[in-house]
Order: structure tokens, then sequence, then C-alpha cells
């Protein structure tokens, strides 16, 4: 089974309501699909969301990347997804989101063919019904209260307050408001988003020490370990989590080593695909780190099905999955994967185990230019250099 088409598909889709961040609110999700069709008409599906602030990808330059990758993959088994891991890196450094979207629908086709589903090709089941996270991050307190309540009346038992957007004080207060307002028992954390200064940091958990919060998630710049460190130190019982700075093995092991994060979400579009996001779990177990499974913001049901996969296989989901299809006015599958109680169950049909509704795909889809691609010249006479 060769690979005969790899497709990248950009689409625009509707969010029920904006999602409120520090530096960024989602109004619409921008996300890249992949359709890969190999030579005996078997398709896979994958997906990546555009996360400038993120992994740097945005819906332009995933089109090209996937264009750019694509040759490089093209006539190879569809099943040595390994393989394709390796030619990819070679190919192209970074864009992780781009990578990721192929991997999904490699594995996607292979379990297909084969039978079985992703997760097991990707290890051991070990869960069968995952939690799910609710975000919170209207950054209005009433609305934020009455989502509280929807959702713990829906069976969610873990919450992700978006703060940074504010003051710490204010922050804080929206974090107690809504901490007494669930009540004990709950699985409670906040994302800054990156929106904090340490001392910023290290006020607002000062101001929601003891209030009902667990994690405190990426309160820093990605690349400031020693904030990071510094806000951990200060943490109390609060965990700090790394998301933004973690987009390898070797950055869960430097942020181990200086104690700057306790817990880690994880992402596919960070990773670059499910073996990798795979690996990143099984190294935070060993490591003692708590995990989250998280999707972008505005992914669709094909990244959420994929994160579904690996968290299946995954020793250690101690914050809970977040999924974000819920938050789409329109999903691109046939049906979006259910929700129960607050719960996901394990998705056992062959491939990511979801029907891709193209009707929709076409509704949604917006066209992307793609730049024509002439082989530059590599003698020394062509390069042009200042006397």
């Amino acid at each position: 089974m060769l690979i005969k088409s790899i497709d990248p598909i950009a689409v625009v889709l509707p969010m029920r309501k904006p999602v409120i961040m520090a530096g960024e609110e989602v109004r619409r999700a921008e996300n890249v699909l992949v359709r890969i069709e190999t030579d005996d008409g078997s398709v896979g599906w994958g997906e990546a969301a555009a996360a400038p602030t993120m992994t740097g990808e945005t819906l332009e330059s995933l089109v090209a990347a996937v264009h750019l990758l694509a040759a490089a993959l093209k006539g190879r088994a569809a099943d040595d997804i390994d393989g394709a891991l390796l030619a990819m890196r070679h190919r192209l450094y970074g864009n992780n989101g781009a990578k990721a979207a192929i991997e999904i629908a490699l594995h996607d086709v292979v379990g297909k063919s084969a039978g079985l589903p992703v997760h097991a090709l990707l290890g051991n089941k070990r869960h069968s019904r995952i939690p799910l996270l609710g975000t919170i991050a209207g950054g209005d307190r009433d609305s934020e209260q009455e989502d509280a309540a929807m959702k713990k009346s829906a069976g969610i038992t873990a919450y992700k307050i978006k703060v940074g957007l504010g003051t710490p004080e204010a922050d804080a207060a929206r974090t107690r408001a809504i901490c007494d307002g669930l009540g004990p028992g709950m699985m409670i954390s906040a994302d800054a988003n990156q929106g904090f200064t340490a001392e910023e940091a290290i006020r607002y958990l000062q101001a929601v020490q003891d209030k009902g919060l667990h994690v405190l998630e990426q309160p820093v710049m990605a690349d400031d370990l020693s904030g990071m460190a510094r806000v951990a130190a200060a943490a109390g019982n609060i965990a700090i989590a790394a998301d933004e700075g973690i987009h390898s093995l070797d950055d869960i092991r430097r942020h181990h080593a200086l104690n700057a994060a306790r817990a880690a979400s994880l992402k596919a579009i960070k990773l670059g695909g499910l073996r990798a996001l795979v690996a990143a779990g099984r190294l935070c177990d060993e490591l003692g780190i708590m995990v989250n499974v998280s999707c972008k913001t505005g992914e669709s049901s094909i990244a959420c099905a994929a994160a579904l996969h690996a968290a299946l296989v995954m020793p250690n989901i101690a914050y809970a999955l977040t999924l974000t299809h819920g938050g789409l006015a329109a999903d691109v599958t046939a049906q979006p994967i259910p929700i129960v109680r607050g719960h996901v169950e394990s998705l056992d049909r062959p491939g990511l185990g979801i029907d891709i509704d193209e009707n929709a795909v076409s509704r949604y889809r917006v066209e992307i230019a793609a730049r024509m691609r002439t082989p530059l010249p590599h003698t020394a006479s062509t390069v042009e250099r200042p006397a």
C-alpha cells in the first residue's frame, strides 16, 4: 500500500462562542485537514490547527509545509510511519503541526487497512473511558460562573480557567469565585497562556492558595525556564504546568531538571504527531510529571479523535483530556465524538473511528494559493556577494 497523494485542505470553522485567552481571541477555527490516498484507494485524514503563538504556524504556512512534505512521501509505503517521520524531518525543519496532520492521516489509513483502531498502532490500551477537561474562558465573571455550573451539571469534573487576562488580583478574584461555585472534589486548573510575568504569577498564586486550584499552566513566556522555576518555587501546593514550553522530549527533561514544572499539557501539533505525543506521555510518567493531553482550541473531531487514541495508551492522564470539537458550531464529521456525562469512551473502530462529512469539508473549505516552486541554481557563480 503506497502513498498516492497527500492533499492539504484549509478550513475555517465557526465557533459556538469566542474563546478569550491571554494574547489571543479565537473567534473562528482555522485548521488544515490532510487527506492521504493510497494506491489501493484507501483514504486517511489528519488535522492541525493554525497556532501562530504556540507553533508559529498559520493557515498559509501549514498548507505550504504539507505541499513541501508531500513531495518527500509520495510513493512510500504508507505503513512505514517511522520512515515517513524521518523523511519529513530531513525535508523540513520544525513545522510540527503540518507533520502531525500528515502522521495522523497515515495512522488513520493504516489502521483502516489493517482493521485496527489507531490506539492499537500506538500501544496497549490502558483506558476505556477518560474524563474531559472543560475550559472556562469568557472573561466575564457572571457568564463564567454560569458556564461552570452548566458544565458541572453535565458531568464535567475537570476545569481550566483562562487567566492572564487582567491584573493578577482580578484574575484571582475570578478564580476564587469559580472554585467556590464548583465546590470540592473537582480538578481545577488555570491557564495563563504566557500572560504573566514571574512576579505577577506569584501574586496570583498567593491570592488563590488553598482556594481549590490544583494547577497553574504556563504562567510566563515559553522560553523563560528560570521564570517558570521561580514561580514553581513559590507555588506551594499548586502544581506549575508547562504547555507552550513543551515541543520535544528534551523540553520535558529541561523543565524537570530545573524544577520548573510538575505538570505538562501535551499536544500533537507541538510534538509532531501521535507517536511523539505518546512518547512524551510515557516520559512524563517516568519523571512523575502530571499529564493533560490536549487539542488546540477549535480543532475538529479529526484531531480530537487522534488525541483520544493517544490518551488511551498513556499511563498517566492526571488532569484529564482536553477535546475542543465541542466548542465548534459545525464539525467536519458525520457525527462528532460523543461526550457522555463529562467523559469520552474509547473509539474502537478501524482507523480514527470517525466518518468524514465531505460535504461539510467542502462547505468550510477556503482556498490558499500554492506557490509554484522553481528550483534554485546551486552554483557559486549565481550567488551575488557584497563587495
